[in-house]
């Protein structure tokens, strides 16, 4: 019965749900509240009514109509929304969540749903001692993928139970800030560069992180690969309309898991969302190398990405090593040799200038005159009606251009063509066995883009001209420091292509403990047997067989950023004024649009010449402003438009990293860039 006082004031009934484990409690609880009570209040009030003796202070009310937190507990009821008719859940905020990580391993911790994915994720990063947690996000797994899942299941097949790391007594499941674990803010060398272990001086930090030693050599070694069977039975994307459906799963980096429908316990995938891996460092790094080497790994053998029968075998190679080194009981040996540390360091700085990832040395941006290459190569020119055109010219590469001439005689007067070649796409075609240096342009032009292939004479004639092509596609010229890095990678990617047979090394495939066809994506095991297989990764074995593990993965990386569809993330998109559907890719530098049905690029805009980009929420439409008024606009098929907002506003903010930041990241920035206006 309500008093007649109580009837009389302003009070109103709000029923609250505790999630608590009692059973011999009640759940349901009815509390007379006020509009102008405080949330903090309402807690305390439901608190002392529950009358459980336990820790609440991970506690918080969660609305269910409204898919909310009130997590601002000096805010009103009546500043909140909340009436009568709200269904209020109070509940931890931090659950259980199960993570699938890059090398395929599930771990089980507990996460924040209730802070920002993008917090939740840097929170994440630090149990599992990941560095640049920026460039992470989480991914729910596609539908399609999740079908040939049950699928599987459904088949009657032995079902083997998952082998999860379970990671819940974390300093982040409290709800406690993250404890750092192996997370050195010091710099404290944390890993042995060369081998990727713990480093001995280290171990103490185990004692007081959920992150074992043995933990630790899950996350930051590579393992033996999966069977071909194991491999047949996971989803391969065949077309680029289903690569365009895996990256249709990212949640939003601006709301919390619950808010997006995540529950307690669910799997979600943990993947590295941007390629740019700023800062690497093999001391620090041994768990972030590696998990960025699996992601590679599993992309190349599940065909998320395209390459040639020639780089396969170079990632069979590099991963049969990683096998075999890591089976020799000397690995675990303490390695101080100096000499393999600047080797590591040398293929790290490397892959930085990549990347366009850190501040390189200035020594040569002072220069005045800017470098030139001029040579003979051949042009050729495809034509729809007959054969390529195939003809010698004398070129000249200066700052961003390409002029030919027809013979070195005339390069002082008019050129034939000159071909701005900013903003153009670069493609490799390279068949080292067969002595063919190719390089195939892609230049912007009004109606779409204009095919040119230059063909070299060698390698190094190849590396110079292919590095120039690459800067000048940023809008660099050779004066840049990038250059010669550049031409180094090329040229160490083109030694490890241009194997040599060695009869004692592949005269007996058999001798060697290796499953080739676990290291090729299906298509070559259907296309080759596995004697075949093995004698072909063993030659190309021979010119890998010096390196440290480390460096092994960093060469794979290096070699994974070499294919031309690295670090582009597909989506389906309808252009405005089109009447047909193209696919946009979306990269760390550039957005591109692709032809559907024949996968051939349309058009490129780079980063570096947009003015201004919007998002129209009420009819889902991207629009963005380019230099010399260049307007696109586009609504997204395959996903939320949102997804492809926070892509392009995550790359900007990622190319605004500097190491003197001393690796604070300014998250308000994050957000105004990717948050949207909904």
């Amino acid at each position: 019965m309500i008093s007649s006082t109580e009837y009389g004031s302003h009070t109103w009934e709000l029923l609250v749900t505790v999630d608590h484990q009692h059973e011999e409690v009640q759940k349901e609880f009815v509390l007379r509240v006020t509009g102008d009570l405080h949330i903090g209040g309402v807690m305390l009030k439901l608190v002392e009514q529950i009358k459980i003796p336990q820790d609440w202070s991970d506690y918080a009310l969660w609305w269910e109509q409204k898919k909310c937190w009130l997590l601002k507990t000096h805010w009103t009821l009546d500043k909140c929304g909340v009436q009568a008719d709200a269904k209020l859940f109070f509940t931890t905020q931090h659950k259980m969540l199960r993570l699938r990580l890059p090398n395929m391993k599930t771990v089980r911790l507990k996460v924040s749903f209730s802070s920002v994915v993008f917090k939740a994720v840097s929170d994440i990063c630090k149990i599992l001692n990941i560095r640049r947690s920026e460039e992470l996000s989480l991914l729910k797994q596609s539908e399609d993928a999740l079908k040939k899942k049950k699928k599987k299941d459904k088949n009657g097949k032995e079902q083997v139970t998952e082998d999860i790391l379970n990671l819940c007594d974390s300093p982040v499941s409290s709800g406690l800030s993250g404890s750092p674990g192996l997370y050195s803010k010091t710099m404290t060398p944390t890993y042995d560069p060369i081998s990727g272990t713990p480093a001995s001086s280290m171990i103490t930090w185990f004692s007081d992180s959920p992150l074992t030693e043995q933990n630790c050599s899950i996350l930051a070694l590579s393992h033996p690969n999966c069977s071909p069977e194991t491999l047949a039975e996971m989803y391969q994307p065949r077309t680029l309309a289903d690569k365009a459906k895996l990256n249709a799963g990212w949640l939003d980096s601006s709301r919390s898991l619950m808010e997006q429908g995540i529950l307690e316990d669910d799997q979600l995938l943990l993947r590295f969302k941007y390629y740019t891996f700023f800062d690497l460092n093999p001391k620090y790094d041994a768990v972030r190398i590696n998990q960025i080497y699996e992601q590679a790994r599993w992309a190349i053998l599940l065909e998320e990405i395209d390459c040639t029968e020639e780089e396969m075998l170079i990632f069979a190679a590099l991963q049969a090593y990683q096998v075999s080194k890591l089976s020799l009981s000397s690995e675990a040996q303490d390695f101080t040799c100096e000499s393999e540390v600047d080797e590591v360091e040398a293929a790290l700085s490397n892959l930085e200038v990549t990347l366009e990832g850190g501040n390189t040395s200035n020594i040569l941006e002072d220069i005045t005159d800017i470098p030139k290459l001029a040579d003979n190569l051949r042009l050729v020119r495809p034509r729809k009606l007959s054969l390529k055109a195939i003809k010698p010219y004398w070129f000249v590469f200066k700052d961003t251009s390409v002029s030919y001439f027809k013979n070195k005689e005339s390069a002082l007067g008019e050129p034939i063509e000159k071909l701005n070649l900013k903003g153009c796409e670069v493609v490799p075609d390279v068949n080292v066995a067969a002595k063919k240096f190719g390089i195939k342009l892609l230049i912007p032009v009004a109606d779409g883009m204009n095919e040119v292939y230059l063909r070299c004479e060698n390698e190094n004639q190849y590396a110079r001209w292919m590095a120039a092509c690459v800067l000048a596609s940023k809008g660099k010229t050779m004066a840049d420091s990038s250059y010669q890095p550049e031409v180094h990678k090329i040229l160490s990617f083109l030694k490890m292509k241009n194997w040599t047979m060695s009869p004692q090394a592949v005269s007996d495939p058999e001798s060697i403990d290796m499953k080739p066809e676990c290291f090729v994506s299906l298509r070559y095991t259907k296309k080759y047997k596995p004697k075949q297989l093995a004698a072909r990764i063993l030659e190309a074995h021979q010119n890998v067989s010096q390196m440290t593990l480390v460096e092994a993965k960093l060469r794979f990386i290096q070699a994974w950023q070499s294919l031309p569809e690295f670090g582009l993330s597909y989506y389906i998109v309808r252009f405005k004024g089109s009447k047909k559907d193209d696919v946009l890719g979306v990269s760390y530098n550039r957005l591109i649009r692709i032809d559907i049905a024949t996968g051939d690029p349309i058009t490129t805009w780079r980063f570096s010449n947009m003015k201004q980009w919007n998002v129209n929420w009420e009819i889902r439409q991207v629009a963005i402003e380019f230099d010399q008024n260049v307007f696109i606009a586009f609504t997204c098929l395959s996903a939320d438009c949102k997804i492809i907002h926070e892509y392009i506003g995550g790359y900007i903010f990622l190319s605004t990293r500097s190491k003197d930041q001393n690796e604070t990241l300014d998250e308000d920035l994050f957000h105004k860039l990717t948050g949207g206006q909904e």
